[in-house]
C-alpha cells in the first residue's frame, strides 16, 4: 500500500472535524454526505484506526483523529499561504487583498482600518466586500476572503478554524440633524426618552448593549427604523428622521459629512472591533499594517 496520504480524503476529514458533522461539511463542500462518508472510511482504512466516534447527533474526534487534525491544520494553513503567494505576491502586478466587513459597521471605520494597507510600498489590489456576519465568516473559513471586519468576535464553537484579533473599542456619540439640535441641547441621556431613534438591527452586539443601557436608565425611545446598513441609517438621520449613534472615534467625520450635531456621548457603552483571520499568526504585511494602525491610531489600544 502506498505511504502517500490522499489529500482529498484528508481535506474531507479536516472539514468534518471543524464543522462537527458530515451534514455541515456536506453543505460547505457541496458534496453529498454519502461521498464524504465513503472517503472518510477509506482514510480510516489507510490509517488503520477510526478518526471519529459518535457523540449525540454529531461526531467526536478519537485520540488518533486529534493527532491527524493537528497535522491537517498545519498542512492546509501552508496550502492557504501558498495560494496567497500564487495569487499575488510572487506574480507581476499588485497583491490582491480581499476584505469583507459586516454590513452594519460604519463605512468610515472600515475605511480607516483598511487605509494603512494601501500605503505599503508594494502595490495592492483591494477587493472590499460586505454582508451578514455568518455569511462572510463562512467565506473566510474556506479562504474565499483574507480578512473579516466585525464588531462581534467569531465564536470558537462555531468557527474553529478562524481567529479573532481585537483592534480596539470606542464609546458612542449620539447625533441629530443640525436643524433639530435645539430640541436636544441639554439633559442627555434623558432627552432620548420618547424620542424617535434609528438603530442597528439586533444581530449586532452594539445594539444589544445600547438596549440594555437604555433599559437601565428607564429610557424608552420610539424606534423609527432598524438597519442592517449603517450608511442607510446615517442617511435617514441626516434627513432628520431620528437620533442615531456612531462610535465617538469618528465623531468629527460624521458631523462634517452629514451636517449633524452631537447631542451627547457615553462611555458606559463601547463598541468593540475585531479583525478575524484564518491564520493564528498573520504573515501578510497588508493585514499586519491594518492591525498595527487600528490599534495605535484609530483606537489608541495597545
Amino acid at each position: 500500500m502506498s505511504s502517500i496520504v490522499n489529500f482529498k480524503h484528508l481535506h474531507y476529514f479536516w472539514t468534518v472535524a471543524h464543522q462537527g458533522s458530515i451534514a455541515k461539511a456536506s453543505q460547505m463542500l457541496n458534496i453529498t454526505p454519502q461521498t464524504i462518508s465513503g472517503q472518510l472510511s477509506l482514510l480510516e482504512e489507510r490509517f488503520g484506526n477510526p478518526l471519529f466516534e459518535k457523540e449525540g447527533r454529531g461526531l467526536k474526534l478519537t485520540d488518533i483523529g486529534q493527532l491527524v487534525l493537528t497535522y491537517a491544520d498545519d498542512i492546509f494553513e501552508l496550502g492557504n499561504e501558498l495560494s496567497n503567494v500564487l495569487r499575488g505576491e510572487s506574480l507581476d502586478g499588485p497583491t490582491k487583498l480581499i476584505v469583507s466587513s459586516a454590513s452594519g459597521l460604519p463605512k468610515t471605520i472600515v475605511y480607516k482600518i483598511i487605509k494603512p494597507a494601501l500605503r505599503l510600498p508594494n502595490p495592492l489590489n483591494l477587493v472590499s466586500l460586505e454582508g451578514p456576519i455568518k455569511s462572510i465568516l463562512a467565506d473566510l473559513a474556506v479562504h474565499k476572503v483574507d480578512l473579516v471586519l466585525s464588531d462581534t468576535p467569531a465564536t470558537t464553537t462555531l468557527h474553529n478554524n478562524v481567529y479573532n484579533h481585537f483592534l480596539g473599542e470606542s464609546g458612542l456619540s449620539f447625533f441629530v440633524a443640525d436643524n433639530l439640535r435645539e430640541q436636544y441641547a441639554s439633559n442627555f441621556p434623558e432627552c432620548l426618552h420618547n424620542t424617535p431613534m434609528l438603530l442597528p438591527t439586533r444581530q449586532y452586539e452594539v445594539r444589544k448593549l445600547v438596549d440594555r443601557w437604555l433599559s437601565e436608565k428607564n429610557l424608552t425611545p420610539k424606534i423609527y427604523g432598524e438597519f442592517d446598513d449603517s450608511a442607510l441609517m446615517k442617511s435617514f438621520g441626516k434627513a432628520g428622521l431620528g437620533v442615531f449613534f456612531m462610535p465617538s472615534t469618528i465623531e468629527e467625520e460624521v458631523c462634517r459629512d452629514l451636517n449633524v450635531s452631537v447631542i451627547g456621548r457615553t462611555q458606559e457603552v463601547k463598541q468593540r472591533f475585531y479583525a478575524i483571520s484564518a491564520e493564528r499568526r498573520v504573515k501578510n504585511p497588508a493585514i499586519t499594517a491594518i492591525f498595527d494602525s487600528a490599534r495605535q491610531a484609530l483606537f489608541n489600544a495597545e
